[in-house]
């Protein structure tokens, strides 16, 4: 069975992983007979933002692996144990957490920077010419540690056109895209699509992760 390795930024969009897409991305791969092994960092999280009032909890603390754990079951590890020649492939579902813990997205725009132990495990997967598949906002993480690399990488987030001149200047390509449709980089082995990033309805998420799926199925 093919198993790919799956990265989490905690429970919840506004400052961990987007649960919905967690929870698809899971469903589309094991419909095709994939197994899913997910990680995250062992870390505190940037903030806490309260879910029903959208705002900031100030003071409060809460561990990125932690709360990860909510999300599948207890079933992940930490991101130091993640050997990238163990898996078939790595696949990132979005949330703000992903811009927000695993990357400072969300505060440094197109100055941002990526967690090393991440961005070395990104490397890595490369190198050895294995797949990777990001949604939602997290491929701007793909766009900015191969861009910089110099490997063109082709990403889509959506039609958001700042999101695009960043990523151009990291030297990515920013395809765009509905929330319904997946971008393929064939040279780079990477798959992405918008989700909640810029879709109007879960249907829509739906349907672009679970090609997304069946894409990286197919290249694991």
């Amino acid at each position: 069975m093919k198993t790919i390795a799956g990265i989490l930024a905690g429970c919840g969009f506004l400052d961990g992983a987007e649960i919905q897409e967690v929870v698809l991305c899971q469903l589309a791969l094991e419909r095709r007979g994939v197994s899913l092994r997910w990680f995250a960092p062992d870390l505190s999280q940037h903030h806490v933002v309260n879910h029903l009032t959208g705002r900031e909890e100030e003071g409060a603390s809460r561990n990125v692996l932690a709360e990860s754990a909510r999300v599948v079951r207890g079933a992940v590890q930490p991101l130091s144990a993640l050997d990238p020649s163990t898996v078939d492939g790595l696949l990132m579902p979005g949330g703000f957490g992903a811009a927000k813990n695993l990357c400072d997205w969300a505060f440094a725009g197109g100055a941002m920077t990526v967690l090393p132990e991440l961005e070395e495990i990104l490397r890595q997967v490369h190198a050895l010419r294995k797949p990777m598949a990001f949604v939602c906002i997290a491929p701007v993480i793909a766009a900015r540690v191969l861009g910089r690399a110099g490997t063109r990488p082709q990403v889509t987030t959506g039609k958001d056109e700042d999101i695009a001149e960043a990523l151009r200047g990291w030297g990515a390509v920013h395809v765009a895209c509905e929330a319904d449709e997946i971008c393929v980089d064939a040279g780079n082995l990477l798959v992405s699509t918008p989700a909640w990033n810029s879709a109007r309805s879960l249907t829509q998420v739906a349907t672009g992760i679970d090609k997304l799926g069946e894409r990286l199925a197919r290249m694991a």
